[in-house]
This record gives C-alpha cells, sequence and structure tokens, in this order.
C-alpha cells in the first residue's frame, strides 16, 4: 500500500511554517488520539501515521529531503518501519510536550493524564541491541526486506509489561499521589523556593506493587525470541548503521524499548568488485579476440550483460556500463560498472604454434606502436573513479 503524502496527513502546504505544521500535528494527534478512540485500530494508525508525518516535517533536513525525493528521500533515514513503525512510547516521549495539558488533563482528567504521561516517561527504558545483517549485492543494489529472529527481553504476556500479579496488585504511590514527583517549598532570605525530586518510594513510577507477577518477578518483561521484519534501502554499503526505533530491549515496568541497531555486512561477490557506487570486473580475453575482436558476456549485480570488444583493444583499455552499477542511498543516482581489460598471455605453445608467433613477430604491424592520445595507466585509474 503507497504511502500518504506527509502534507496531505496534516493538512497543510508545502510553504507552511513550522509553528503551522506544529499546531496541524496537534490538532490531528487529538482528533485521533487512542484514549479518545478506545480498541479503534484505524484511529491509532492514523495518530502514529501523524506523528511520523510530523517527525519529517519538523526537521529542516529531513523536510528538504522529503521535498525534494518524496518517501524515498527519508525512508533510510531513521529506519522506521512505515507508519506501524513508529511505537507509543517513541511519539508520547517525543512529542508529548506538544498535547500539553488540554489533551491529558482537559480531556481525560487531570490524575489519568499526569499517571500515564508519568509512567512512560519515568519507566525503566530497555537498553539497545546491536546486530550484523550480511547482504549480497542483489540485495544491496534493489533493496530488500529481511526478517530476522533477535534474542531480547519481551514485553512479559502474562501481566502485560506492568510487573504485577493483577490489577488489583498495582496501587496509586501514596507518597507523591502518582506524579512520581516530590514537591518542596522552601523558605530562604531570598524567598520561597521550590524543588522537584524523583519519588523515593515509587521510584518516579507513580505507582507501587504489592504483589508482583511470577513470571518475570516484577519486572515486566522476559527473555525470549521476536521476529522482526527490516526494511533495507538500496545501495547501503559496508559498515553502514540502521536504528529501527523500540526493537530493542524492551523496559522495565513499562518502560520505553531500546533501538535495534543494525550493521550492514557486505557478501563478497566471486567475480566483481565494489568501489563506492561502481562495480569494477576484470575481463580476461585471449590475444586473437583482441586482434580481432569479439561478443563477450560479462557478469553484472544484476544478471549478465554482452559487451563488444573493438578489433585491436589494448590491454588495460576500460569500458563503462553507465547505470550498471549500485544505487546511491536516498538519491535517484546510480553507478556505473568499470571493465578493465586484460589481455591474456599464453604460457604453453606447440612448436607450430611457436613458430607462426616467431614468423609474425617480424612484421612491422607487431611492433609496438602506443597512440599518443591513449591515456596513461594512471589517468585511466583517475577516470575510473572519478
Amino acid at each position: 500500500m503507497a504511502k500518504r503524502d506527509y502534507y496531505e496527513i496534516l493538512g497543510v502546504g508545502k510553504n507552511a511554517t513550522a509553528d503551522e505544521i506544529k499546531k496541524a500535528y496537534r490538532k490531528v494527534a487529538m482528533q485521533y488520539h487512542p484514549d479518545r478512540n478506545p480498541g479503534d485500530k484505524s484511529a491509532e494508525e492514523k495518530f502514529k501515521e501523524a506523528a511520523e508525518a510530523y517527525e519529517v516535517l519538523s526537521d529542516a533536513d529531513k523536510k528538504a529531503q522529503y521535498d525534494r525525493y518524496g518517501h524515498a528521500g527519508v525512508s533510510g533515514s531513521n529506519g522506521r518501519q512505515g507508519a506501524g513503525g513508529m511505537n507509543m512510547d517513541d511519539i508520547f516521549s517525543q512529542f508529548g510536550d506538544i498535547f500539553g495539558d488540554d489533551l491529558f488533563g482537559g480531556f481525560f482528567g487531570g490524575s489519568r493524564g499526569r499517571g500515564r504521561t508519568q509512567q512512560r516517561n519515568h519507566g525503566v527504558r530497555g537498553s539497545n541491541l546491536r546486530i550484523k545483517l550480511k547482504l549480497n549485492y542483489e540485495e544491496i543494489a534493489k533493496g530488500a526486506t529481511k526478517i530476522i529472529k533477535v534474542k531480547k527481553y519481551t514485553v512479559c504476556t502474562t501481566c502485560g509489561g506492568s510487573g504485577a500479579k493483577n490489577k488489583a496488585s498495582i496501587h496509586t504511590c501514596s507518597t507523591c499521589g502518582g506524579s512520581g514527583q516530590i514537591r518542596r517549598v522552601q523558605n530562604t532570605f531570598l524567598g520561597q523556593m521550590q524543588t522537584v525530586t524523583t519519588c523515593p518510594t515509587c521510584n518516579g513510577e507513580g505507582v507501587t506493587i504489592a504483589a508482583k507477577c511470577p513470571v518475570c518477578r516484577g519486572e515486566g518483561r522476559v527473555y525470549g525470541e521476536e521476529s522482526i521484519s527490516i526494511d533495507i534501502p538500496a545501495g547501503v554499503q559496508e559498515g553502514m548503521q540502521l536504528s529501527i526505533s523500540g526493537k530493542g530491549n524492551a523496559g522495565e515496568r513499562g518502560g520505553m524499548a531500546g533501538d535495534l541497531i543494525v550493521v550492514i555486512e557486505e557478501e563478497q561477490h566471486k567475480e566483481l568488485q565494489r568501489e563506492g557506487s561502481n562495480v569494477v570486473y576484470d575481463l580476461h580475453i585471449s590475444f586473437t579476440d583482441a586482434v580481432f575482436g569479439a561478443q563477450i558476456e560479462v557478469p553484472t549485480i544484476d544478471g549478465r550483460a554482452k559487451i563488444k570488444i573493438p578489433a585491436g583493444t589494448q590491454s588495460g583499455k576500460i569500458f563503462r556500463l553507465k547505470g550498471k552499477g549500485f544505487p546511491v542511498v536516498n538519491s535517484y543516482e546510480k553507478g556505473d560498472q568499470l571493465i578493465h581489460v586484460n589481455i591474456w598471455t599464453p604460457q604453453h605453445l606447440s612448436p607450430e604454434e611457436k613458430a607462426a608467433l616467431e614468423k609474425m613477430s617480424l612484421s612491422p604491424n607487431f611492433k609496438p606502436q602506443p597512440d599518443k592520445n591513449e591515456k596513461s595507466f594512471f589517468d585511466k585509474v583517475r577516470e575510473m573513479f572519478s
């Protein structure tokens, strides 16, 4: 299913100011907020979709890339898996301040809203995970979707991540009243001063647990395995890292999950070599093919192609197949395939072959007569990687 235009999602034009984009996002987010639409999966997806749109359009660099290349311009910049790839923890953590008290307090009651925000902000965040993913040349050239199994901490399904034996075991913290913070007012010679500290009873979570979940023992998470789908953009290179938000270790007792860092590794091709966005191939031809010319089939990253070797081709000649290299990430540019010609010299000759070659060697045509316009080896190398 094709992605919707980000400007269309927020209902603004391309010339909208940062303030107008922020207001538009707040309006859409309030309309489709899960608390206003309990159990409505469609509304939840639109809420996530709006957050994804705002994440791009509120960032000047990402917005410029999007304006120029569309969704392809930002598809690999943050590792998102589309609108569904953003989880609620990310949205409330990154953009919760935009909603303000009107959303959490005005619509749903102050204590409930503050408790939910506090729970999200003060849960123990899960750690990031780092994995290596090996790709072959064809997968790098076309992009790929990989489903991998990752051993990690996942949310405990028994308690739903709360860490409690049951709902009755979860109590609002009596020390902080569910806010997760302790406010103190002190009189000083400068007047009254207010200090805010994390509640020592609930460690800032706003709740206490009377009886722990017997499966996770109060952590709200268990060690297991999860299958994760990863979209790899075309053109990635060795060592490049993709960050998938919220796919690392689950946090404790409802805390935000960490991120999954995917490190790209290139599987060596048996015939081709990569140089940036270009592909290099060493072609060995016979002496007679160099003299008479030939049609020769060569490998490429997406199959095979035929090239014409003109009569009289010299060793060291470089042919270029335009656009047969790797695409550049987040761009419409593509590299080329460079074919370096090497003339194979026979090492074992029969007496007849040796005699024929000795006779031909006396001909003036077999004396080296380099063309003055022929580029030097260093010029060819410089041109090959320019």
